[in-house]
């Protein structure tokens, strides 16, 4: 005797009543700053402490969780704005929003960790090391990172504006 198929577990799902949806947390800026501060020190310390590669335990608590915490700090009081959004922030896709803060903290991040490996040497006492060479790497991508993570939760806590297309 064949088997018959039970065609009504396909509907089974639809006919559950939906359970609520648990509300997102609110946007707390300095929960941000903390978690943008702790993930890479984290992670890149412990990265440098297995691998052996002292400099990068050094980095991933002073240059790279540095620049991810001053940089979620900014774009979070940036995207906040005293706790009102701007308009073409809500309504701007999330993919170009995210995008254009990336490029724009990871530029000035690039500029920034450029000046300080080559013009401080040339015009300061400080010597060139390879810690100052470091930072043309570890500031953009710790900033790009940040930007990215605290648009995109930003994003995901602030309702849409009334009157604009979902």
């Amino acid at each position: 005797m064949p088997a018959t198929k039970d065609r009504t577990s396909r509907n089974r799902a639809a006919s559950r009543p939906s359970r609520p949806s648990r509300p997102s947390r609110p946007f707390t800026l300095w929960r941000e700053v903390l978690t943008a501060y702790a993930a890479p020190a984290l992670m890149a310390g412990t990265a440098g402490l297995v691998n052996g590669q002292r400099d990068l335990a050094v980095a991933a608590c002073t240059s790279i969780a540095g620049t991810s915490a001053v940089v979620a700090f900014l774009v979070g009081l940036w995207l906040r704005r005293g706790g009102r959004p701007r308009r073409w922030t809500v309504t701007t896709p999330s993919f170009v929003l995210t995008a254009a803060l990336l490029i724009t903290a990871a530029g000035a991040a690039a500029l920034l960790g450029w000046f300080t490996a080559q013009w401080v040497p040339a015009h300061t006492p400080v010597p060139a090391t390879p810690w100052l060479e470091r930072l043309r790497i570890d500031l953009p991508v710790s900033a790009a990172l940040a930007a990215t993570i605290v648009t995109l939760r930003w994003r995901a806590t602030t309702p849409a504006l009334p009157g604009s297309p979902a």
